[in-house]
């Protein structure tokens, strides 16, 4: 040790340190940004800052201490706004549209309430790490669950309707007329509960195999008062019906043990000019391409997830969740598909179109 200490480059060190504190500033705050979001202080802040702690306090019905040293704390990390003369808080309107607003397209307050799973499930990743086995998604923590839901939502909200089906050919004008949809790994239904909002004369049957998430998608879908969406509990290589005009997968591909068999049954329940269109986390072909702070990210929840999810189940291919494209038409092409390409893409997603 002694010779590597001596070995080491001072400013190196103090970069890396320097990067060190910033990455554990991050990790400690983000179980204040998930209170944050559980006790509404976010939006009051948004819609009546500035404010004292005491006044947020008294707005949000919670402790003043305690909402002082978060605000300090929010202040430090940038999230929100301070002004020293006044003793005041705030936020822009570029951070509320990230922390207050859940209906905001750049909303990214769900991923929070993820990153509290992961500490939560540690233990049995730690224990899978050890066994080589897998951990079924609902064996998780319920955070998991509301807050992919949570995460993804923006997302779909901000480009499904807008720019991915209309990417697809000839998909938006069969919706139009009255077309046959499967959402599968549908999770809360968000995805599918938009798609029938937006073309009611088609009709959407959401299938998932995990049933707590099909309740919750039942339940908005009575909230919306919507009659053209079906939800349903199925497995990917299950789930029933024929001559689909489009199937879709959202970021649930690479989760699936058997992702080339469920590629083979999308197949067999598409109509024969039908669409499958597959949303997969955006990742370059080779890890070298894909050493970056979004890969950083689906690394993170690939390794606690996505991976133990699909060893939990037959086969256990576990591609991850930067299996990248080249990788995924290998498996979309097994199941029959001759027609394969990128569709549209984002930061953060490729869309891909298969087709028989």
């Amino acid at each position: 040790m002694s010779n590597q200490t001596s070995a080491l480059d001072e400013n190196k060190l103090h970069e890396f340190m320097g990067k060190m504190v910033g990455d554990l500033g991050a990790a400690t705050t983000s179980v204040l940004v998930l209170i944050g979001q559980k006790l509404g202080l976010y939006p009051v802040l948004a819609e009546h800052g500035p404010l004292t702690a005491e006044e947020l306090a008294k707005r949000t019905g919670t402790s003043a201490r305690y909402v002082l040293e978060w605000l300090s704390n929010q202040a430090a990390s940038g999230y929100v706004e301070y002004d020293a003369k006044a003793g005041q808080f705030y936020m822009t309107a570029e951070k509320a549209a990230v922390f207050a607003d859940e209906e905001s397209p750049a909303y990214l307050g769900g991923g929070f309430y993820s990153i509290a799973s992961l500490f939560a499930d540690e233990p049995k990743i730690t224990e899978a790490f050890r066994s080589g086995e897998g951990v079924s998604w609902g064996a998780h923590d319920s955070c998991l669950f509301c807050g992919v839901a949570k995460f993804f939502k923006p997302t779909y909200k901000m480009n499904l309707i807008q720019s991915w089906i209309p990417a697809l050919d000839g998909v938006q004008g069969k919706l139009e007329k009255g077309g046959k949809v499967a959402d599968v790994g549908c999770g809360y239904g968000h995805s599918t509960l938009l798609m029938a909002e937006t073309f009611p004369d088609s009709h959407f049957y959401g299938f998932d195999f995990h049933l707590p998430s099909i309740e919750q998608a039942k339940q908005l879908a009575k909230e919306k008062g919507l009659t053209n969406v079906t939800f349903a509990t199925a497995k990917a290589k299950e789930f029933p019906g024929e001559s689909y005009d489009l199937v879709t997968f959202f970021d649930c591909l690479h989760d699936m043990g058997d992702p080339a068999g469920a590629a083979k049954h999308v197949h067999g329940k598409l109509h024969k000019d039908g669409t499958w269109m597959i949303v997969e986390p955006m990742a370059n072909d080779s890890l070298e391409e894909n050493l970056n702070p979004v890969s950083q990210v689906y690394y993170s929840f690939s390794t606690t997830v996505c991976t133990p999810s699909s060893l939990s189940q037959e086969v256990g291919l576990a591609l991850g969740a930067q299996a990248g494209e080249k990788r995924l038409r290998e498996v979309v092409t097994s199941g029959g598909f001759t027609q394969f390409r990128r569709a549209a893409e984002t930061p953060f997603n490729m869309i891909l179109e298969a087709r028989r």
